[in-house]
């Protein structure tokens, strides 16, 4: 039979920077029922607390949950996790080819000044 371990002790393999609370933050704070990440919608404040999420998440998520071990937690954050960097590596490949054709733009322009 499996030890439960108090929810206020997070476990080390639990702690860690965890993606889909980085990227997905409203939205994984409340699909984990650990709501300091709707902070995010506090404006310039967000910039900052997005990183935050991304490194306590897996804490608040341990403490909020009653996960009976550190296993099963670990699987139900990995679909976030796998989620969260899938999305982080596309938006950032979108944001560089817009970069790319933008300065294409600029540079296909007539030079009038």
């Amino acid at each position: 039979m499996a030890e439960v371990v108090a929810q206020n002790v997070v476990p080390a393999e639990v702690k860690g920077w965890n993606w889909g609370a980085f990227v997905f933050n409203i939205w994984w704070g409340i699909g984990n029922k650990t709501y300091l990440p709707l902070l995010c919608l506090v404006p310039l404040f967000n910039i900052v607390w997005i990183f935050v999420c991304g490194f306590k998440g897996n804490a608040w998520a341990w403490k909020s949950n009653d996960y009976p071990d550190a296993a099963s937690f670990k699987r139900v954050q990995a679909t976030w996790d796998r989620a969260g960097l899938v999305s982080f590596i596309v938006s950032i490949a979108a944001i560089i080819l817009y970069l790319i054709f933008f300065a294409a733009i600029l540079a296909s322009l007539p030079d009038y000044f």
